[in-house]
């Protein structure tokens, strides 16, 4: 299976713009949610499954099904492990330097955690205390794990099923599902660790992004797989839909919440919660994407940086997020701590540092060896 180096570089941008969204700077608020009421974390999470349907789905095939989950769990452990080291180094490096020069910024990161040490640090290896910022990488070894039975079962009876559920608890998450889950932990199983840090991420949310991006990617290696085609008028309705939203996010007064103070209705395009008017303008995006994106990556020229960033995403991802973490406890989180100068002075040292990792770790973060495999495909 040859690697799409497209696929790269959309990676490798989703990184940079996560990256210029967490960082605090002064181009935190211009530069976030670019394309309209979109942010790059719907973009990396439905490249992630793409990429897995697409990799994963072929080991299925070819080798069969205990071969594919073989490999599912050998990601889950890396990514496991980058998580962790990432989670130690903000109970251990981050928190030690917020403390002595009091950061509030840094306390307010790790409150449960200073609160309660013991279980905070628990569970958070236990991926259920998860901090702002370090809340992606969970969200994605769960995915990652219910992924090999998900992607079994559709190769026996299809996607339909799978995908009716998906919407099923994506609809009960838009109503309260996740508290009402949270509620029964906290009655029968004692469940300390508050709601609101367990992560801003929505899980059943976002599970119906993931199983979406997983989907599409599996149905490339189904026999008798056809390109996508859309319509001419799917096509217009798509564009209106994302140049009206990109219009309204840039220039409405309101930034990037759409209602301003209406909380009600700022909810139809809630990112933590998937919000159906976001998952619309997503999917617009998606259509524009698939029908021009190979023309215009054919006119663009390639480059090698991004590409670079997005073969190695995951210990790219931790670099993001150790830098980021830094700049907390020595700066705070200010958009304005520094000048227009400091901040390009910063942005071009985290680039060329996120730059650096993926070349340093150039093939540790490889997909299985698909390229490898017989040609013959085995028994599922």
């Amino acid at each position: 299976m040859k690697r799409y180096w497209e696929i790269d570089a959309l990676r490798g941008l989703m990184l940079v713009l996560m990256t210029v969204t967490h960082l605090p700077t002064r181009l935190t608020d211009p530069l976030g949610q670019p394309f309209g009421f979109v942010s790059a974390a719907e973009g990396f999470v439905l490249l992630s499954a793409f990429v897995a349907g697409l990799v994963y789905s072929r080991i299925g095939h070819v080798r069969g099904v205990e071969s594919m989950r073989s490999a599912f769990w050998r990601r889950v452990v890396k990514v496991y492990l980058c998580h962790a080291a990432t989670l130690l180094f903000l109970f251990t490096v981050i928190t030690g330097v917020g403390l002595h020069i009091d950061q509030p910024a840094v306390k307010n990161l790790v409150s449960y955690y200073l609160a309660a040490p013991r279980d905070g640090f628990l569970y958070g290896l236990l991926l259920v205390y998860e901090p702002a910022l370090l809340d992606i990488l969970p969200m994605y070894i769960f995915f990652m794990l219910m992924s090999p039975w998900v992607l079994a079962f559709a190769m026996r009876h299809g996607w339909l099923p799978v995908m009716a559920v998906s919407a099923a608890l994506w609809a009960a998450a838009q109503f309260g599902f996740s508290e009402w889950v949270y509620g029964l932990a906290v009655r029968h199983l004692g469940l300390p660790v508050p709601y609101h840090e367990m992560g801003a991420f929505n899980t059943y949310a976002w599970q119906f992004l993931w199983f979406s991006g997983l989907a599409i990617g599996a149905s490339r290696n189904a026999p008798g797989m056809r390109p996508l085609r859309f319509p001419a008028w799917l096509l217009v309705l798509a564009a209106g839909v994302a140049l009206y939203c990109f219009y309204w996010r840039h220039t409405g007064i309101n930034g990037q919440a759409p209602f301003g103070g209406d909380v009600e209705r700022n909810l139809l395009f809630d990112k933590w919660l998937l919000g159906p008017l976001r998952l619309v303008n997503l999917v617009a995006l998606g259509i524009l994407a698939v029908r021009f994106g190979p023309w215009l990556m054919r006119k663009l020229p390639r480059l090698g940086w991004l590409e670079a960033m997005g073969s190695a995403s995951l210990p790219v991802f931790c670099a993001h997020l150790v830098a980021v973490l830094l700049v907390l406890a020595f700066y705070g989180d200010s958009q304005t701590a520094r000048p227009w100068w400091g901040d390009a002075l910063l942005l071009a040292a985290v680039f060329t540092g996120m730059y650096l990792v993926a070349r340093v770790s150039r093939g540790a973060d490889v997909p299985p060896p698909a390229d490898e495999v017989p040609t013959e495909p085995a028994r599922a």
